[in-house]
């Protein structure tokens, strides 16, 4: 503990040539290591948090966009959902707002923010310095992402209470169904930007490598556009699309609509994404920079 001490003093002596944001970032890895002796996972855990946390509400661009995106998006798909046949397809438009609403805040609250954290922290050497602490490296993932992943899921309560009130979508059929939905995209959301975080090279490319999954999941997950009103084929195939599986149960929880074999296969599909994202940030993680 005292050489993750040491080597972020040492490095303190060049403040004049470092930018604001590394020396902030310097200061999140000294508060996210407790004195020896009396760290424990889940004080360092609840450390590392609080410290990205601070680091969070510093950058506006990805507060404006963890916490208003999510929640205005969903009004812009609403025109085209007057031309669908909603009502044939056992849906409403305020089942269909609220679950674009969560599906968006698992890109936007959770996916795209973490992305760009893990790069950023990444190239300001804060996780090369806790990683030679006694911070183990699943506690600085999951340190770094509960921030994000804890907005993330107030957004996801607040449109579920704010359609039940302005949309009259109500409490959903199948609770249970609902939460998991919410769990498993938050959680997959979080691995699939560590993963993305690996192949990407600097903070401003990050807004680029987190667009193919972006457009993927907004166009053929269920959130711009119900997979129930697609060609039959189209719908098998965008139901095996990684956040897919969160969006059908999230919606599934709502009308009640998901049978039995429904719902085990979209929870194995989602199981196994997550599976898979879990190995990739294993194998391919990059915990210093890419030069």
């Amino acid at each position: 503990m005292n050489d993750v001490m040491d080597d972020a003093a040492n490095s303190g002596t060049d403040s004049t040539a470092t930018s604001g944001a590394d020396r902030t970032a310097r200061g999140a890895a000294h508060a996210a290591v407790p004195p020896a002796g009396r760290a424990t996972p889940g004080r360092r855990l609840r450390a590392l948090a609080r410290a990205e946390l601070t680091l969070l509400g510093r950058n506006r661009t990805a507060v404006f966009t963890a916490l208003l995106v999510p929640l205005a998006l969903p009004f812009s798909v609403r025109p085209a959902l007057d031309q669908l046949d909603l009502k044939g397809q056992g849906l409403s438009v305020g089942t269909v707002l609220l679950t674009a609403a969560i599906g968006f805040a698992f890109l936007f609250a959770v996916y795209t923010s973490l992305v760009s954290a893990y790069v950023s922290r990444r190239e300001e050497l804060v996780l090369k310095r806790l990683r030679t602490g006694e911070i183990g490296d699943t506690e600085i993932l999951i340190g770094t992402a509960l921030p994000s992943l804890c907005v993330g899921l107030a957004q996801c309560v607040i449109v579920a209470v704010g359609c039940g009130l302005l949309l009259g979508t109500g409490a959903p059929e199948e609770p249970l169904l609902a939460v998991l939905g919410v769990v498993l995209g938050l959680v997959l959301s979080a691995a699939l930007a560590a993963v993305t975080a690996g192949i990407t090279r600097t903070v401003e490319s990050a807004q680029v490598t987190a667009l193919p999954l972006m457009f993927l999941s907004m166009l053929g997950s269920g959130m711009a556009v119900p997979l129930e009103t697609l060609p039959d084929r189209l719908a098998d195939i965008c139901r095996f699309l990684p956040l897919s599986p969160a969006v059908r149960l999230v919606q599934g929880g709502w009308t009640g609509r998901l049978s039995g074999q429904e719902t085990l296969v979209t929870l194995v599909i989602a199981l196994a994404w997550t599976a898979l994202a879990v190995f990739a940030v294993q194998r391919w993680f990059r915990w210093e920079p890419r030069r």
